[in-house]
């Protein structure tokens, strides 16, 4: 799979999760919803599945809903698999593809499905947030994570527990000497001033940088053999 096509993907899937994109702007037509997002369009045709043309690279992808509310079609336009089908329920059964590995990366990707010449994904179902969970989201949103995005890194959300903020660190941010500073002096500090209930704020890796870590090893064993 190519890396453009990847790219396309991950920000198709982050597009329409809103808690990426604060800046996402809907609009209703008589034929079909459609939205505006810097890189891309989707653009509203008449009985067919939208199309989202991005600038980068000129790469266009379908999307096409399924009977299934929690799950979305992707047609990338060119051969997925080819023939046969691969099925992703978790992020420990991406191994082989680089691809799965990419979607389970975006917040509330439970599980992808592939076939000879689409993608399927599937978020995970949850309640609403509670009012601290969304303040803390906001925060981010708005006032931590341009700032981070600016220096080539970025801020993921993982939970909330017993007072304790979880995020992921990302891009220049991953392996930093300087990360625990930005957690603690820069992140944990706004969020405590602005959310009482936040105790600390701590940085995790989630199942897929496991797999990663292990898929590199393995790479580099092979290479020095």
């Amino acid at each position: 799979m190519a890396a453009h096509m990847r790219w396309g993907l991950r920000q198709l899937l982050r597009a329409r999760n809103t808690a990426h994109f604060r800046s996402l702007e809907k609009t209703r037509c008589s034929e079909k919803p459609f939205c505006t997002l810097q890189n891309f369009v989707t653009i509203p045709t008449p009985n067919r599945p939208g199309i989202v043309h991005f600038s980068k690279r000129h790469l266009s992808i379908q999307t096409q809903d399924t009977p299934n509310p929690q799950s979305l079609k992707f047609l990338p336009g060119k051969p997925v698999l080819g023939a046969g089908t691969l099925d992703f329920p978790s992020p420990s059964s991406a191994g082989c593809s680089t691809l799965a590995r990419d979607l389970f990366e975006i917040e509330g990707v439970k599980s992808v499905f592939f076939g000879p010449d689409f993608i399927t994904g599937h978020k995970s179902h949850s309640e609403d947030d509670d009012d601290i969970v969304s303040m803390i989201k906001e925060l981010l949103d708005t006032r931590i994570r341009p700032t981070v995005q600016e220096d080539g890194g970025d801020v993921i959300f993982k939970g909330f527990d017993s007072g304790t903020v979880k995020l992921k660190l990302v891009g220049s941010c991953t392996g930093c000497p300087s990360s625990t500073v930005t957690l603690k002096n820069g992140i944990q500090n706004m969020l405590q001033f602005y959310i009482p209930e936040v105790d600390s704020v701590e940085q995790v890796e989630d199942e897929v940088d496991e797999i990663n870590a292990k898929v590199f090893t393995e790479l580099e064993q092979k290479l020095s053999e």
